[in-house]
């Protein structure tokens, strides 16, 4: 994609979409009150507000490879940061962690003699559950390694003071989806049955 085609889209947005919504933009200029932390794979396919059909300020979003959300004091960064920020000082009542389908992280980690040679990959990919060694794994396969990902990341968020803290004093809840690209369909997951069913 050329730059050109991002600066006619920003120019688009000043003329066409700013103007439309200056009440929403001004009022956002005074500051943030998001309803969730949105955590979700920075693939290209996935677009959380479009996905949720949610405005500006309603979303407090990190997109990392993965949706990764490393345990806390593992690797505190930017992941780490931006959790605590919204559970802390935003204090989002949600928090939201959405895997996808055909995740490149997942793919990878089944492989992981691939991306040996890219340390910072090969080092975040630690934080993802061990699957098979099937040289060309199912789509079943897969799905239930995605599955298990986003479980995995909901168990290392519990681990952040500020998400502890917050779980103890009963005012967040988290979630954690898988959207189906292919279809639009969205899982998520019940812990009573330990399985992700379609979203109600």
């Amino acid at each position: 994609m050329a730059v050109e085609k991002i600066l006619g889209g920003v120019s688009r947005f000043q003329k066409d979409v700013y103007p439309q919504h200056r009440d929403l933009f001004e009022r956002l200029a005074l500051g943030q009150r998001p309803e969730a932390l949105f955590i979700t794979c920075a693939d290209s396919r996935i677009d959380p507000c479009l996905l949720t059909q949610t405005k500006p300020g309603e979303l407090f979003i990190c997109r990392v490879i993965g949706n990764i959300v490393p345990p806390y004091p593992g690797a505190i960064g930017g992941v780490s940061a931006t959790v605590e920020y919204a559970a802390a000082v935003l204090r989002v009542p949600e928090i939201i962690i959405c895997g996808h389908t055909d995740c490149g992280v997942i793919k990878v980690a089944l492989h992981p003699e691939a991306v040996r040679k890219y340390a910072s990959i090969a080092a975040w990919l630690r934080y993802v559950p061990a699957g098979g060694r099937e040289p060309q794994p199912s789509p079943e396969s897969l799905l239930a390694l995605t599955e298990r990902n986003v479980v995995e990341q909901m168990r290392n968020l519990r681990t952040h003071p500020a998400i502890a803290t917050r779980l103890k004093e009963g005012n967040l809840t988290l979630h954690g989806w898988i959207y189906h690209i292919g279809s639009g369909e969205v899982t998520a997951y019940e812990e009573a049955s330990r399985k992700f069913v379609a979203l109600e």
